[in-house]
């Protein structure tokens, strides 16, 4: 963002303002903002230039985002009892209860299973290697949170409990620090030093040089993960002010947001929860967050306190969820080899309930991979050529082939996964949004495959034909609430080489009542409309969903005060939960396979510069005709 000045020299056109539905690339000349400070606060940022061909065509539709911001589209998430419902059913089917905290404080701890020799021998070489010591918690771990940051120093002192992270431990602490430079940070194995060290006199604070000013800060950020008192985790939030509209928590170091986020039995932090589970991959990557959850749970799992079983307990469930809702792009070797290690302490600690929990988990998700990669290595290649289609689009009714349409879309769109969307808007990389990139390819053939097919008919009847028949279609997607197929077929029949040609008065004044919904004044207050009224199931237009996650990264800081900014994490939330709302009720629909068939994976369409090839045959530049009442008003 403050290098905006440099980018708006590079010659290239991002999402211009063109018409809706206009194909192809634009020659209407662009201009950046060179400075955002200047700019006017009541328009959104522009968007950068995106290089994902897939992306970039599905978006076509709110290139012209106009005013009013898009978070005021999004202020109500979902209810509360829904996500209860869904922790609810995860403990199910994982097998959490509370059985393993209610233990009284006379009682022990279940000690380790017996191991065969040869497990013995491992495990005592294993503890050999690891355990510097035979007592728990000789020096308690310093974990601060820092933005990531690869170039940073890696170094932490050990304890017995967390002897897990003296291999895999990679979390950055600040080599400014004398303290944790030097290997002699301060111990923190109790609450009432750091509440002590909060108590220190405001002017003795001043006295102290900056560097050492510094490291007390950072010996506050270290001891945030070990907080337990509900009180002391709120005093080290920011909080909204009285009266102020949206999340109660506005902020706090990232370590904090994770301890509040574990306090998962109070049920006034619901969503609170959800949302940090949600968007944590905007300021901290799963593997470091896994690693912190691990050392939170092992500082607490030892006690026979029951209130500090229950933070145990709670942290676990957290992790448990985080490894849950991994995409599969993320499940890399690191982070299996890190969760496998987890398991492998859990066992030995006697925690068979919560190794059997967690292996289950991470075992789901590495047969989901093995899926994947199995699917995408026997799916078949679409056969090409207009030959290999049975029969014709009249063949069918239109409302059989909306609903296959509706199909088609809902297969792929219940595979995007939640956190897809928002890296692509985070980071606009199509590889690691693989469902979503396959979803927009899908759209953007069925819309080319809309044209080629109109565009390949030789008389003007046929073409009008076709065009009247896919108005019927449209109009059956959208009892369906299936927006997606609706708008590839719109867009397909308003573009530039189809529009242009000569239609009967009555169907283009059909095609522009159906070109209402999709009105990009006020920021496509229409097609929001329509879609805030309609009951699931429901396939939405996702190019809308990005446009405005994108607007929200760019048009908010990632941290404020050196604090992560959580209303900007809350406003990605309650988009994304509109897009969750619609992957949680399915459609009842039969397969068709003659008419998927005749689809053909949408494989047979013609490029755009064919597709003007054949427009300019059938009717050259130098003939001119009557204009449509919406080309007038345009």
């Amino acid at each position: 963002m403050q290098n905006a000045g440099s980018v708006a020299s590079v010659p290239f056109t991002p999402l211009a303002a063109v018409l809706p539905f206009q194909q192809g690339n634009s020659s209407a000349p662009v201009e950046l903002m060179a400075d955002f400070s200047n700019s006017d606060p009541e328009k959104p940022p522009p968007l950068p230039e995106k290089k994902n061909k897939h992306m970039l065509a599905y978006m076509q539709f709110v290139e012209d985002y106009s005013e009013p911001q898009p978070s005021m589209f999004y202020q109500t998430p979902q209810n509360e009892h829904i996500y209860q419902q869904k922790n609810k059913h995860l403990r199910e089917v994982y097998g959490i209860n509370d059985s393993f905290i209610s233990l009284e404080p006379s009682q022990d701890l279940a000690p380790p299973p017996a191991l065969p020799p040869k497990q013995r021998q491992l495990q005592a070489s294993y503890a050999a290697s690891s355990f510097p010591s035979v007592s728990y918690c000789v020096q308690q771990t310093k974990v601060p949170f820092t933005p990531e940051d690869t170039g940073a120093t890696q170094g932490l002192t050990m304890s017995v409990s967390n002897s897990f992270l003296n291999r895999h431990s990679s979390f950055p602490v600040h080599s400014e620090s004398p303290s944790v430079k030097d290997g002699h940070s301060k111990d923190s194995g109790s609450n009432s030093s750091a509440m002590g060290k909060e108590g220190k006199d405001g002017a003795e604070r001043q006295q102290q040089s900056p560097d050492a000013l510094e490291s007390s800060q950072l010996e506050e950020e270290v001891d945030e993960l070990s907080l337990i008192d509900h009180s002391e985790i709120m005093a080290r939030l920011t909080l909204k002010q009285e009266g102020d509209d949206g999340p109660d928590v506005r902020g706090g170091s990232g370590d904090i947001l994770l301890v509040h986020a574990t306090e998962t039995d109070r049920k006034d932090l619901v969503l609170y929860c959800e949302a940090f589970l949600t968007t944590y991959r905007t300021f901290i990557t799963p593997e470091e967050l896994i690693k912190k959850l691990q050392y939170r749970y092992e500082k607490f799992c030892h006690f026979p306190d029951t209130f500090k079983k229950r933070v145990s307990k709670n942290t676990f469930f957290v992790l448990v969820r985080v490894v849950d809702e991994l995409c599969l792009v993320e499940l890399t070797e690191e982070i299996l080899k890190l969760l496998m290690d987890l398991v492998f302490r859990l066992v030995c600690n006697g925690e068979l309930s919560l190794a059997r929990v967690l292996r289950k988990n991470i075992l789901d998700k590495v047969d989901q991979k093995k899926m994947l990669r199995f699917a995408n290595s026997t799916k078949p290649l679409a056969a090409r050529g207009v030959a290999a289609r049975p029969g014709t689009l009249h063949d069918f009714h239109s409302h059989e082939i909306a609903e296959q349409l509706t199909l088609l879309d809902a297969e792929l769109f219940y595979k995007i996964e939640i956190p897809e969307v928002l890296l692509w808007a985070k980071e606009q990389n199509e590889e690691k949004s693989p469902n979503l990139t396959q979803f927009t390819e899908h759209f953007n053939n069925m819309s080319y495959w809309v044209r080629s097919i109109i565009m390949l008919q030789e008389k003007a009847q046929d073409r009008e034909r076709l065009l009247l028949k896919f108005i019927k279609i449209m109009k059956h997607l959208r009892k369906l609430n299936n927006f997606n197929s609706y708008l590839a077929i719109l867009s397909a029949l308003d573009s530039a080489p189809i529009r242009r040609l000569e239609w009967q008065k009555q169907t283009s004044e059909g095609l522009a009542e159906y070109c209402t919904l999709i009105d990009s004044s006020s920021s496509f207050r229409a097609y929001r409309a329509a879609l805030a009224d309609v009951e699931p199931p429901c396939i939405p237009y996702l190019g809308l969903i990005l446009q405005d996650l994108t607007f929200v990264h760019l048009g908010n800081p990632d941290y404020i005060d050196s604090k992560v900014n959580f209303s900007k994490r809350w406003q990605q939330f309650n988009i994304l939960d509109s897009m969750r709302c619609f992957q949680q009720v399915h459609y009842d629909i039969k397969r068709n396979d003659d008419i998927v068939s005749f689809f053909n994976d949408f494989s047979d369409h013609l490029a755009e510069e064919a597709l003007w090839e054949l427009s300019l045959k059938i009717k050259p530049r130098n003939i001119t005709r009557r204009k449509t009442d919406r080309e007038e008003k345009t």
